[in-house]
């Protein structure tokens, strides 16, 4: 390369370098208000972080979040502190944690996931052009209870009693359908098991325990020292678990048939990048999973004393050894 060349080559580099900082200082930085049940930020706030990375938004660049994690009752001063931030956009993650929201701001946009069925309980008007300032990616969990049960049934004939496993502090209590479902499937009992905390996930574990034969449904977000007592339990008292999360069943968890919580958290960024781009909430339907991957730990039904049949097998999209 010729001087001269090489010259103007380094000229014209030092020249953009400038330019460059100059674009990257005055892009705007966008300010989202991130709201959800105590213990879950942990899980929440990187799978958020990550989807919105995806889309160009980065933390300190042109990004800021703020975040609020509390119990149930703190919700709604969270999100009204949230409110009083004025963000471009609030994220709520349970529909406790929506309606919170909604009662904070009808004005700020919200994105939602995991609100059960915002329809039944007009969160959001209308399902494909919602009205007012919320939209998001609904799990429509309750109407699994029928199919869990089913599946739990045939991993575990012998199951007469199960217990819808809850945290109070974080969700309402789940799967509405789970007692009529229960009946038609000769389960004779059912039982609510709100815990919010490990000494009262032990006590009442162990009591539901006491008598054989049960199963354990777990609804609703937890945080993760939570689900580590339950399973550990389960395996100890040989309870067979089932939960609408794959990830879990990695670690110990029976059976999952659900969607994935994270993996809606991720594609509930690009509703939040949408708005930051300018989109209202009225122009962004609501949206429903539409795959429930059948997962079986195998290594679990053995621990627990259960030989799975080689139907159930047959229709699970991913068996764990």
């Amino acid at each position: 390369m010729r001087r001269r060349e090489f010259i103007t080559l380094i000229g014209g580099t030092v020249a953009a370098w400038p330019l460059a900082a100059r674009a990257q200082q005055s892009e705007r930085l966008r300010r989202v208000g991130l709201v959800t049940g105590g213990g879950l930020a942990d899980s929440i706030l990187p799978a958020f972080r990550e989807g919105m990375a995806k889309l160009g938004w980065v933390e300190g660049r042109n990004l800021r979040i703020d975040f609020r994690a509390s119990a149930a009752p703190g919700l709604a001063a969270d999100a009204a502190e949230l409110a009083n931030l004025h963000p471009d956009v609030i994220f709520a993650y349970t529909g406790a944690a929506l309606r919170a929201a909604r009662r904070a701001t009808q004005t700020i946009p919200i994105v939602f996931v995991g609100a059960g069925d915002p329809a039944q309980v007009n969160l959001t008007g209308g399902i494909a052009r919602p009205t007012g300032n919320a939209t998001g990616f609904a799990n429509n969990i309750s109407s699994l209870g029928s199919k869990w049960l089913e599946l739990l049934k045939q991993a575990a004939p012998r199951t007469t009693k199960v217990a819808r496993v809850y945290d109070p502090e974080i969700s309402e209590r789940d799967l509405a359908d789970i007692i009529g479902a229960a009946d038609a499937r000769s389960v004779v009992a059912t039982f609510d098991m709100p815990v919010r905390d490990t000494d009262e996930i032990e006590r009442a574990i162990s009591t539901f325990a006491a008598e054989p034969t049960g199963g354990l449904l777990l609804t609703g977000p937890f945080p993760t020292i939570k689900i580590e007592a339950i399973l550990r339990l389960a395996l100890r008292y040989r309870l067979p678990t089932m939960r609408g999360s794959a990830k879990l069943v990695a670690e110990g968890l029976l059976m999952s048939n659900g969607p994935d919580s994270l993996d809606m958290v991720r594609d509930a960024a690009s509703y939040v990048d949408r708005i930051l781009r300018g989109a209202k909430p009225t122009d962004l339907p609501v949206q429903y999973p539409t795959k429930f991957p059948l997962v079986i730990n195998l290594k679990t039904a053995r621990a627990i004393g259960l030989e799975i049949s080689p139907s159930l097998l047959a229709i699970a999209d991913e068996v764990i050894e």
